[in-house]
């Protein structure tokens, strides 16, 4: 009897066409919607095991655009469940990671502004989704192109909450650092235009009798010219480099003088509703309890759902705004952020936008005024200033930040917890007794003072002065050495360096010698030369005369005492030729025996000035800006002298006059540097020319003391 094994048959691989698949994928994708689940549409998705993913992929895509255009006229709730939906299918990786947000562009494109608006708040709900990995780098340029169609559709003085909606959108979809975002240059919008007109022909003639005899009841008057002076500071608030110009400013602030007298000169009047009779106790009360304020400004703003992106500008209109609270805080507003752009460093604005101190003086003070009339415009006028500084701060940050690069923002990471900072510290040994270290320290001989680098000197040996007195301990060099070592011809250091070893080390320093010299110097290189004299052997000679004999004679004869009371007499004749004044009758023997390598440097001169100032010609300003002038002392030195080498000559005469560096050297090096070769050669040539007159003058008066100096020291070292 046999028995056989049935072996399961696999079905056939399931597989369609593209328009089979986009037909099974709309129902699948219908049926998906009704229920909420995206795993029916998986399924149906993975039924088609023959066909490739990129088969799948292009059907499912296209199912999702054509459902979306059948559902257009349905309710916005059933377009939001069926952009969530793609989204599930996106992490399912069925359809392509594009596919949520070509929905909603292809809704945005066909429906009306309205409809947007209704449809925009699914893109707000789902900016974290967004933000994800797999949406943001495949979605982030389509999310951006969409909210600018958006834009350019919509009207920036009508659809005022809606544009304010999509680029809070875009602040939170895009990180701080994203430069598509950023005013990186610090642009201004320059199409920002305020125009004003001369009359009121725009406006019937009923309007324009009910606005005169409304602005009857406001006790300030409005002229044509403080209207056009108020609403030409929008072209300043527009473009704020204008100020940077003398003119621009002059304009500026003659305008804001006589606008900023007019709102002090106005003051309105606080229409809260109060409990109290006493105002004034209410307003305190309100500046005080901080709760309380902030419950009252928050009722205040649900309340008005009034805001003008652009106000008009109808002369009939001023005396009317001028008296509204809302119009005078925007006015006063854009005065501090103004201020605040032309105080602080921003990093591309040009070396010429530069305030001067009286500018400077102006907006501190100003700045302080506008603060107080924003105190005092109500309502809640200190709680609203208070708000403002704030906010100013902030923006000041904020610029900091896009001067430094726009540094990306990251979360600091935790420190890993270390265990053995988490360790209680150990014990610390109880100190041992003075005195127990006392007596052990006498037992051994040792000294104990306290502090282990004291104590370890103090036992360096066990006789300190004999210590002391080691040659190990004798830094002084022998006299021979330290007088032949390189040194500066006068040195008054090395010169009493060098009496005082002559003093410790030789006689010599007490043998008064046969002519007293005006110089250290000189009595040193006679020391010098007669310590290399001693030094040498003496010949040996035949002495057979009896002079000479009884000269030996009398010289062994004679005791230590005998010599040292010659040489006490010697010292006494010699005291009073040391205190006689010696006279210098040749001065250029000195100079002469000076080093040339210690030459004094060469003056600038006026003279050498008018020969070389015309030389450097138009860029003077150059010289001087390298010789330490200011913009300003240059300036001044251009507007009194017509042409430029004589204000470039005028200007070196200053230097020279209060400079001790104005040397021909430095000149030539500092015209050098500025790559002004033809005056640097004129300069080295005059310095030539010093020199070699300098040098041929002093020839003829040299040779002669010289020759003298030498007989003198052959003398002195018989």
């Amino acid at each position: 009897m046999s028995t056989t094994t049935e072996v399961p048959v696999k079905p056939p691989a399931k597989s369609a066409n593209y328009f089979a698949l986009q037909t099974a994928f709309e129902n699948a994708l219908e049926k998906a919607i009704k229920e909420s689940s995206v795993e029916m549409l998986v399924k149906e998705y993975n039924s088609y095991t023959a066909n490739s993913e990129h088969d799948k992929r292009l059907p499912m895509d296209h199912a999702f655009r054509v459902l979306l255009m059948k559902r257009l006229n349905d309710d916005v709730k059933q377009i939001g469940d069926l952009v969530r939906l793609s989204v599930e299918a996106t992490r399912a990786e069925i359809v392509s990671n594009t596919i949520p947000v070509v929905l909603l562009i292809d809704t945005f494109d066909v429906v009306t502004l309205d409809r947007c608006q209704e449809i925009f708040k699914f893109v707000e709900e789902l900016v974290d989704v967004w933000k994800e990995e797999i949406f943001f780098a495949s979605c982030k340029n389509n999310i951006l192109r969409m909210c600018n169609d958006l834009l350019r559709r919509l009207s920036r003085t009508q659809n005022t909450v809606f544009c304010g909606r999509i680029l809070l959108f875009l602040s939170k979809f895009f990180p701080f650092s994203e430069r598509s975002g950023l005013n990186i240059v610090s642009e201004f919008n320059l199409d920002n235009l305020t125009e004003y007109g001369l009359d009121s022909k725009d406006h019937d003639d009923t309007d324009n009798k009910e606005l005169e005899d409304t602005a009857e009841d406001i006790p300030l008057k409005i002229d044509y010219d403080l209207y056009c002076k108020f609403w030409s500071l929008q072209d300043f608030f527009r473009n704020p480099n204008q100020c940077y110009g003398k003119a621009q400013w002059k304009m500026f602030h003659v305008h804001a003088e006589n606008i900023l007298q007019s709102f002090a000169s106005f003051k309105l009047e606080d229409v809260r509703p109060s409990s109290n009779d006493n105002g004034s106790e209410a307003d305190q009360a309100m500046d005080v309890d901080d709760a309380v304020v902030d419950a009252a400004v928050a009722s205040t703003v649900s309340k008005a759902n009034h805001f003008f992106a652009k106000f008009l500008t109808n002369p009939k209109l001023l005396a009317l705004q001028l008296s509204d609270s809302n119009f005078r805080r925007a006015v006063l507003v854009q005065f501090l952020i103004l201020f605040q752009y032309l105080q602080v460093s921003v990093k591309f604005k040009t070396d010429a936008y530069t305030l001067t101190a009286e500018q400077a003086d102006f907006i501190k003070d100003t700045e302080i005024r506008v603060r107080k009339l924003l105190e005092e415009t109500p309502p809640y006028g200190k709680r609203f200033s208070r708000t403002v500084c704030h906010m100013l701060h902030r923006e000041e940050m904020w610029n900091n930040w896009k001067n430094e690069g726009c540094k990306e923002f990251k979360k600091p990471e935790d420190l890993p917890s270390n265990e053995e900072e988490n360790k209680p510290p150990p014990a610390k040994r109880p100190k041992r007794p003075l005195g127990d270290s006392l007596r052990d320290a006498a037992r051994n001989g040792k000294f104990f003072l306290g502090n282990e680098n004291l104590t370890r000197l103090w036992n360096y040996s066990p006789d300190n002065l004999q210590a002391c007195k080691s040659e190990q301990r004798n830094f002084l060099p022998l006299l021979e050495t330290y007088l032949e070592s390189p040194h500066d011809k006068i040195d008054p250091a090395f010169e009493w360096r060098a009496l005082r070893l002559l003093a410790r080390q030789t006689p010599h320093f007490f043998t008064s010698p046969s002519q007293p010299s005006s110089k250290i110097s000189d009595y040193l290189e006679q020391v010098r030369k007669r310590l290399i004299r001693d030094r040498e052997p003496k010949p040996t000679t035949a002495v057979s005369s009896n002079a000479s004999e009884q000269n030996n004679g009398l010289a062994a004869k004679s005791t230590p005492a005998e010599s040292e009371q010659e040489a006490a007499m010697a010292l006494q004749e010699a005291e009073p030729e040391q205190d006689l004044e010696v006279e210098d009758t040749d001065p250029v023997v000195e100079e002469v025996e000076e080093d040339p390598g210690h030459e004094k440097s060469l003056m600038v001169t006026a003279k050498h000035i008018d020969e070389v100032a015309p030389l450097i010609g138009e860029p003077w300003m150059k010289v001087g800006k390298k010789i330490g002038f200011s913009n300003d002392e240059l300036l001044f030195y251009q507007m009194e002298h017509p042409t430029a080498s004589v204000a470039c000559s005028k200007m070196l005469c200053t230097w020279i006059s209060e400079d001790d560096d104005a040397t021909l050297e430095n000149w030539a090096y500092m015209l050098e540097g500025l790559e002004m070769n033809q005056a640097a050669d004129a300069v080295k040539a005059i310095i030539e020319r010093e020199k070699s007159s300098g040098s041929s003058a002093s020839t003829a008066t040299v040779e002669q003391p010289q020759l003298e100096d030498d007989n003198d020291v052959e003398v002195l070292s018989d």
